[in-house]
């Protein structure tokens, strides 16, 4: 087992295009520009968090045959206003030290104030021939159109559960740990597309973990994800019209700490299953891959109810959408099961 399993993501992060998962769209043709040397002098990575933009940017400086010593990582988060981009315009046109370019990752350009965008846009229009800027960002539309236009953009896409899930049995597989395909799939849903997050989520695993072999209900522990147990009674409840004992199941979660907008995302991951074994039978081979069995079970057995219809998917959506600003956080999914159960708005 490797020691340094406390920092997994730094351990793990790719260091070739080809290791990079999810973003072929994005290292294939950065691949191509390097080989027909046609390079851009500022790139414009754009995606959420933990997506891979700053990876990839290492990577393409590395491609390069920059040095350390050529490479400089600005967080605008902290390095923001006009006179962090003056110093920066006044170190460009000096010539690297070692290398072919000069190479600047701006991490969380976004943040940059409007002085300084300003100022940067004059290196952008006139850039030495030495230098390569990419500006990495989680919102793209807060970077002005005038620096757009003069980047070359990519999208990084949010990376698929099943890439996670893969990722995580594979990470924790080196490092000495067997991840049964349910825990994978926890990990990779409560990761929420971060390729970072999802490894976060494993190191604490593995950090209490006292077996080599880790089932769902330890990443459940970790995690403070609610139990299986408790999203099936939910649902059970649901397709009974059973209020009292739905309510009921979440104010007990609730008094235990348990994150409700992670509840209202473990019931929509297993509406969208009942849904999906109903209409789409044939996908319960990749389902088996993905729930634990007695999800798997009940979510076979939910399927031929017509207790759950689209109309569940549509109000735990509406509630998991409130819930991140509503002034009580579990009000929405209360409000939500209230409508499934005595509204009647699942009627067949």
């Amino acid at each position: 087992m490797k020691e340094s399993r406390g920092v997994l993501y730094r351990t793990y992060r790719p260091d070739s295009f080809e290791q990079v998962r999810g973003q072929a769209h994005v290292t294939d043709v950065l691949k191509k520009a390097i080989k027909n040397k046609r390079l851009a002098h500022a790139y414009l990575f754009a995606g959420s968090r933990g997506t891979g933009k700053t990876s990839v940017a290492r990577i393409l400086a590395s491609e390069l045959g920059v040095s350390a010593k050529d490479l400089y990582e600005i967080d605008a988060a902290s390095n923001r206003g006009i006179d962090d981009i003056r110093e920066l315009r006044e170190g460009v046109f000096a010539m690297p030290f070692e290398s072919p370019y000069k190479f600047y990752i701006i991490d969380e350009a976004h943040m940059l104030t409007k002085d300084a965008w300003n100022a940067f846009l004059k290196t952008l229009e006139e850039p030495p021939a030495h230098a390569i800027f990419v500006l990495a960002t989680t919102e793209r539309d807060k970077v002005p159109e005038t620096i757009q236009s003069r980047c070359e953009i990519y999208s990084f896409k949010q990376p698929s559960r099943e890439i996670l899930s893969e990722i995580v049995s594979d990470i924790a597989k080196k490092e000495g740990y067997a991840l049964e395909k349910s825990a994978a799939e926890l990990v990779a849903l409560l990761a929420e597309g971060s390729f970072r997050d999802a490894l976060s989520i494993l190191q604490k695993v593995l950090a209490v973990s006292k077996d080599k072999k880790i089932d769902v209900s330890e990443v459940e522990m970790v995690s403070g994800a609610p139990r299986g147990e408790i999203v099936r009674q939910i649902l059970s409840a649901i397709v009974k019209k059973d209020t009292a004992a739905a309510l009921g199941t979440l104010e007990g979660a609730i008094a235990e700490n348990l994150d409700a907008r992670m509840l209202a995302k473990l019931l929509i991951h297993r509406t969208r299953a009942v849904l999906l074994l109903r209409y789409a039978p044939e996908l319960a081979a990749s389902f088996s891959r993905e729930l634990s069995e007695a999800d798997l079970a009940l979510s076979t057995e939910l399927s031929k109810d017509p207790g759950i219809t689209s109309d569940t998917l549509r109000a735990l959506l509406d509630a998991y959408a409130t819930m991140a600003y509503a002034a009580v956080p579990h009000l929405p999914l209360e409000l939500a099961i209230l409508d499934i159960t005595k509204k009647g708005i699942d009627a067949a």
